[in-house]
């Protein structure tokens, strides 16, 4: 796998870098991928998938960091903990197993994600994909990429998304072009596709994991476009929740693995690289997690990141955002989006970690006449 990360001190081209990385420090070259390669030495955040690490020297806090699948071949002594490692980093933590035992999946809401193809059948999301549209990936409809299945697990999956029962629209669009037209026929698809939906049925979200535009976009063409195509997404009131520096929201987070639940013990940044905060972004759970991995239709599987990209940030905060619409419909993108900073724990250094229980409380106490209350008070 190729990897380019080009160096600048500016903190947010760095962030802008890592969002379209899907996993970082990996050292695996292009003839290895999908082919099992012996690993002898080992450093931490590698990617180690397919590989044979039975000849590396391992412990269990270098194995945390590392980014793996199914088909990493370990010694014997290591193989429960990583198998273990896969399982329990699909829960999304934070509380939001909690919320869909109490029936809050986001069920009926419409959503949707711009990003790279993927096949339709993998387990975690097979028939929740309400609508799929391929418009310029080109290729074979039996293969899928890597990115476009983690990111729809994310959103939608059965054991890995925070709003499993959303109804998801997908549209396929090339990022390998560098060239933004794709991304603006696919979210000016999603549009056109929401003026045919009646109330109640509308995409009230987008997830796109790119900077299609703005300062430090890596397209380098047709930028006005998307541009253009984000203005009418806001002119429609359809929320667009992407990475690009002049709109983007989210920063990364990564878990306590031992307690995946409590706020307090997420911390922000990138595990391994000094975090920079930015209080007006909020800090999403995008690391020490099991994502959907599928190559090829009708081969399924899974794949642990000790470090993922930004990437994972932007279908978390779609799908948190779902269960609070499935509760109350009537609330805006722009109310929710003010919501969720509201409702986020703020740690020592300022960060503000999202926080999906005291945002649900919060949406179950919105009152749209208190609203209109504070906009009076503030002009």
């Amino acid at each position: 796998m190729k990897i380019e990360l080009l160096l600048n001190t500016s903190k947010m081209n760095v962030l802008l870098i890592l969002s379209v990385l899907s996993i970082l420090a990996g050292c695996q070259k292009e003839d290895d991928f999908q082919k099992i390669h012996e690993i002898s030495l080992v450093i931490p955040y590698q990617d180690v998938r397919w590989g044979d690490l039975r000849k590396a020297e391992l412990d269990s806090a270098l194995i945390k960091t590392l980014s793996f699948n199914e088909s990493t071949i370990w010694p014997d002594q290591f193989k429960p903990i990583a198998i273990n490692l896969l399982s329990r980093a699909k829960n999304p933590g934070l509380g939001i197993r909690a919320l869909h035992q109490q029936g809050i999946t986001g069920k009926g809401v419409g959503v949707a994600i711009i990003d790279q193809n993927i096949c339709l059948d993998h387990p975690e999301y097979f028939n929740k994909i309400k609508q799929y549209k391929d418009v310029g990936c080109g290729q074979p409809a039996n293969s899928s990429s890597f990115h476009g299945p983690a990111v729809a697990s994310l959103l939608v999956g059965d054991s890995i998304g925070t709003a499993p029962d959303a109804t998801l629209y997908f549209v396929a669009a090339p990022s390998w072009t560098k060239d933004a037209r794709f991304q603006a026929d696919a979210l000016n698809w999603i549009l056109d596709k929401n003026l045919t939906l009646p109330e109640g049925e509308k995409i009230r979200a987008v997830s796109i994991s790119a900077a299609p535009s703005g300062p430090g976009s890596p397209f380098t063409k047709n930028n006005a476009l998307w541009d253009a195509a984000y203005s009418r997404a806001v002119d429609q009131g359809v929320l667009v929740i992407d990475c690009t520096r002049d709109h983007g929201i989210t920063y990364p987070a990564f878990s306590d693995i031992e307690d995946p639940e409590n706020v307090s013990k997420y911390t922000a940044g990138f595990p391994g690289i000094s975090p920079v905060i930015d209080q007006n972004r909020i800090c999403v759970p995008n690391s020490l997690r099991t994502i959907a991995e599928q190559f090829n239709k009708g081969e399924y599987s899974y794949c642990y990141t000790g470090r993922g990209g930004l990437s994972w940030a932007e279908p978390y905060l779609v799908g948190v955002l779902a269960l609070g619409w499935q509760l109350k419909p009537n609330i805006t993108g722009d109310e929710m989006i003010r919501l969720i900073f509201e409702s986020a724990y703020v740690g020592e250094n300022g960060a503000k970690m999202i926080n999906p229980a005291a945002f649900i409380e919060s949406v179950n106490a919105f009152s749209h006449l208190e609203n209109k209350m504070n906009n009076l008070k503030m002009k």
